[in-house]
Parts: structure tokens; C-alpha cells; sequence
């Protein structure tokens, strides 16, 4: 277990009692004056163990929204301790009640007035001093930081070594893959069937490594969408996974056990089925199993990550756009989000964080139609597009109490659309979404588009694809217009992108 490096003499504390004493002297009691001096202090801790504290971080309750004063959050966002702060003249023992009362969470938080601290760790109250003896807040720090609620503990355990298992197992299931392609005449008939959807769907260059890993991924993921979401009938409901499901029946039936092939993976199973089950707030969630799915698809997937320019925007990013989108509808347009008639897109959705915070946006009773017919988006990559769809789908049945599968989303590359004339799109759910998502009149494209002009590493072979209708588009627009000598840069799915969007708001939007 890591150990918090801080002793009584060293800079941040004596800044701290610096800071305090200084206010004091000049009569600055309140709360607001107080409190950050102490939160300089406490995301000087968090740093050491590489963790961020979030000030006024709002938490959904099962009948409120709390905001806390601070949250100690790691790369996962998932938390660690809650810190709320008050000022000499309250009455800290009420102020704590009233706390509790409100539901505020009581796994590890820290109470701190300038002269006292009072933490609770797993309900019971197992420090409360007065800090005025640095000795004394040295050692509330400590006890504050070095706490791991036993589900984070082993999940911390467990995903370093899913780092290691995945590809090992990963490598394995590709062997088998390959090998039964040679002699499973069940397998290779659905795998030519999968393969010639995907080529008519995806990339019409598609190679069959590219196929073998979808499914792989499938297979190494569909639990977690099953488990961590309660979603038990995700393969029967989700329009593509139910297709990848039938190759994946023929590959495993009657050769070899799933449960016993994945058994290695048990444990990182089991520590996000409970990791997850630990986090209230939804978004929250999400936001864990965002990361989640960005580590391990990164380190899977290195080549397919590199030519897509997977980079996920934060959340605090992804708020700020959203809003922003809302100010100019409004200020421009005089519409909104949430007005009949304004149609939304994503074309590249990543895993769903754009629409859900327009869904945030969206009143209760105007959410259903807006789900229902005037939400859409896109996706390529197999993974994501799961992701999102679970999402999106979560995220409504978190405001409405109901299920409604999400008919906005197309597995499909939006740079296609373009191009596309017979529409046979994986499945005949699928080609109707993209045929409807086609015709509708969007207002608003919002959304992270791809940015790689051409690869991390120029010789290991995995240049992006081209789109002979859409390079034509941008050539004759953009290259037209540029002064510059080299135009290479136009070749940026970033580029293409903006040009998309451009063309399919038409002349308002």
C-alpha cells in the first residue's frame, strides 16, 4: 500500500498554518476565506498518489443532488474520499448530522474546520482532533488518504494484471480463430457472412485481422455490458451484437467452453462488476467505464486507436460545448436543444458522451420524443458503439424508469454517407437507422470529430482509408480555396469532418 510522504515541516503544511493564521489576523473567518488554503493542502496529498481533487463536484442521490465541497477522484473517476469544509463559527457535530441526514456518503470523508477534523471510513468515526498540532494533522491526512474501501483495493489489484491477461488471451482466441477458419465449416461459412457485412457496412477494404478482432472483442467485453449495465438481454436487443453473436455461436459451440476460455479474466471481471456497483451517480459511472474501455482499448488496439484518433473528451469539455451549442441556438437561431423540429447529430460518438449531456439538456417532458426521433449518431469501431448504445440507452431509463432502445445510433462510417448508394448496412435494423438518419433535416452537429492525418509511426503500414466521394468534396472546396503549396493536411479526418458538417446542416444550422 502507498504511504503519504508529508511531515509536519514540510513547505505545504506550514504554508497551510501560514495561510490560516494570516486570515485570522485580518478577521477572514467565513468558509469561503478558509477552505482553500486547506484544499491546496489536500490536492497536494492527492498528487502522490496520482489522484485530482474536484471542487463542488455535484453527486446523484437517490432523491437529491448533493455538491460536495471536494472529491478525491483517479484516473478511473472513480472516488476515493469526500472533504467537506466549514469555518470556525459552525457547529462542526450538527453540521455533520445534518450531513449525514442529507445522505451525503460516509465511505471515507473528512469534516475540517481550521482547527479541528472528524473522518468517517466505512460509517464509523475513526478520527477527531484538534489540528492545531501540525503532528496531529499530519496524521488526519494520512489515515484520509492512505484508506482503500476494499472494492477499489481489488480493483486496483486486478487491472494491473488485466493489463498482461488480455493480450495474452486476446492472442490465444486469435489462434483459435484462425485455426478453425481452416477446418470448422460452420465457423467459415459465418465468418465470410460477417466478413462481407462488415465490408459492405464498415470499410469496403476491411481486412479479415480487422474482422477476426471484433471478435475477439466482442467476446472478451460483452460481459461487462451484460453485468455492469443489468442488462442481461444486451445481445438479443443491441442490432449488431445480436449478428456477431451468431459467428461467435459457430466459432464456440460444441469446440469450446466461453465461461471456462474467459475464467483468467474472473477476477477484472469481478472488480468492475463491483467497482461499478459502488458508484451512485451515473455519469459518474460512465465515466469509470469510459476509462475502463479507453485503457483496455488502447492497449489492444493500438493500430485501429492511432489511425481513428481515439482521444475521448473530458467531461468538464464535453459540458462547456453542449452549452455552448444551446447559448448560439438561442441567441442565433432563437431555438433550443430541446425544440421540436431540431434535429442533433454525432457523426462520431465515441461512447455516447455528447448525446447523453444534450439529453441532460432536455427537459423530462420533452425527452421522450427527442430520444425517439431527433437524436442521432454514428460510430465505427465496434466497441464503442456498444458502449454508447448502452450508455444512451442507461441514461434514458435513469430519467424515465422505462427501457427504450435507442433507434438513433448507426454502425456505420459517417464519411461513407457520402458515397453510399445500395444500402445493405450489417443488419436490416441497422441500413433502416442509417435510411431514416438520412433523411432527417439536422440542425445541430455537435461532437469530437476524428483528428490523425496520417499515423503515429509513418512505416507500420496503417494508413487511414480513403473516401473517393468525400476527398473529391474537400479537394474541390478547400483545396480549391488554399493559397498553401502543400495540402496534405487536407487528407485530416479532422477536415473531412468540418466539411461533412458543413454540407449537412445545408444553409442554416
Amino acid at each position: 500500500m502507498k504511504t503519504l510522504d508529508l511531515k509536519p515541516t514540510h513547505k505545504p503544511v506550514k504554508d497551510y498554518y501560514e495561510e490560516i493564521n494570516n486570515l485570522s489576523t485580518l478577521g477572514a473567518h467565513h468558509e469561503g476565506a478558509v477552505s482553500p488554503a486547506f484544499a491546496k493542502l489536500l490536492s497536494h496529498c492527492a498528487h502522490q498518489f496520482g489522484q485530482t481533487l474536484i471542487e463542488k463536484q455535484a453527486l446523484k442521490l437517490e432523491k437529491a443532488i448533493i455538491f460536495v465541497d471536494g472529491t478525491i477522484v483517479d484516473s478511473f473517476n472513480l472516488s476515493h474520499g469526500f472533504w467537506e469544509a466549514k469555518d470556525s463559527d459552525d457547529d462542526l457535530d450538527k453540521e455533520i448530522k445534518r450531513k449525514f441526514e442529507a445522505g451525503y456518503p460516509r465511505s471515507n470523508i473528512l469534516f475540517q474546520e481550521p482547527a479541528r477534523i472528524v473522518i468517517y471510513q466505512d460509517k464509523q468515526k475513526v478520527f477527531d482532533n484538534n489540528i492545531s498540532d501540525p503532528e496531529k494533522l499530519v496524521d488526519a491526512l494520512k489515515l484520509f488518504f492512505q484508506y482503500e474501501a476494499p472494492a477499489i483495493e481489488e480493483w486496483v489489484k486486478a487491472v494491473e494484471e488485466f493489463k498482461f491477461k488480455v493480450r495474452e488471451l486476446a492472442n490465444v482466441l486469435l489462434g483459435l480463430i484462425e485455426k478453425e477458419r481452416k477446418n470448422n465449416k460452420a465457423f467459415i461459412l459465418a465468418f465470410e457472412e460477417f466478413l462481407e457485412l462488415c465490408r459492405q457496412t464498415i470499410n469496403p477494404n476491411i481486412s479479415v485481422p480487422a474482422v477476426e478482432e471484433m471478435l475477439i472483442q466482442h467476446l472478451l467485453t460483452e460481459r461487462i455490458f451484460r453485468k455492469v449495465f443489468n442488462n442481461p438481454d444486451f445481445i438479443e436487443r443491441n442490432a449488431v451484437a445480436s449478428e456477431i453473436e451468431k459467428v461467435i455461436v459457430a466459432l464456440t459451440s460444441p469446440y469450446f467452453s466461453r465461461n471456462d476460455f474467459l475464467k483468467p479474466l474472473d477476477v477484472f471481471y469481478g472488480a468492475i462488476e463491483t467497482t461499478a456497483a459502488t458508484i451512485d451517480d451515473f455519469s459518474q459511472k460512465q465515466g469509470f467505464l469510459n476509462t475502463v474501455y479507453e485503457k483496455f482499448f488502447q492497449g489492444f488496439s493500438v493500430k485501429v486507436a492511432d489511425t481513428h484518433g481515439i482521444v475521448y473528451t473530458p467531461q468538464p469539455i464535453v459540458q462547456f460545448m453542449v452549452k455552448s451549442v444551446e447559448h448560439v441556438l438561442q441567441k442565433e437561431f432563437k431555438r433550443s436543444l430541446s425544440d421540436n423540429g431540431v434535429h442533433i447529430i454525432d457523426p462520431f460518438v465515441g461512447t455516447g458522451n455528447f448525446i447523453l449531456r444534450v439529453m441532460h439538456e432536455i427537459p423530462n417532458s420533452k425527452l421522450t420524443s427527442k430520444y425517439s426521433t431527433e437524436l442521432h449518431c454514428n460510430e465505427v469501431m465496434l466497441l464503442p458503439y456498444y458502449i454508447a448504445s448502452m450508455n444512451i440507452e442507461h441514461g434514458y431509463f435513469e430519467v424515465t424508469g422505462k427501457y427504450q432502445p435507442f433507434e438513433g445510433i448507426c454502425l456505420v462510417d459517417t464519411f461513407d454517407l457520402y458515397q453510399i448508394k445500395q444500402l445493405s448496412l450489417m443488419t436490416k435494423k441497422n441500413t433502416t437507422r442509417v435510411i431514416t438518419q438520412q433523411k432527417a433535416p439536422i440542425f445541430v452537429v455537435l461532437g469530437n470529430p476524428p483528428y490523425n492525418a496520417g499515423q503515429v509511426n509513418e512505416n507500420d503500414n496503417n494508413k487511414n482509408r480513403k473516401y473517393e466521394e468525400m476527398d473529391k468534396r474537400v479537394s474541390n472546396t478547400y483545396g480549391t480555396g488554399s493559397k498553401a503549396t502543400l495540402l496534405r493536411k487536407l487528407n485530416d479526418p479532422y477536415v473531412k469532418a468540418i466539411r461533412w458538417a458543413s454540407d449537412r446542416i445545408g444553409e442554416e444550422g
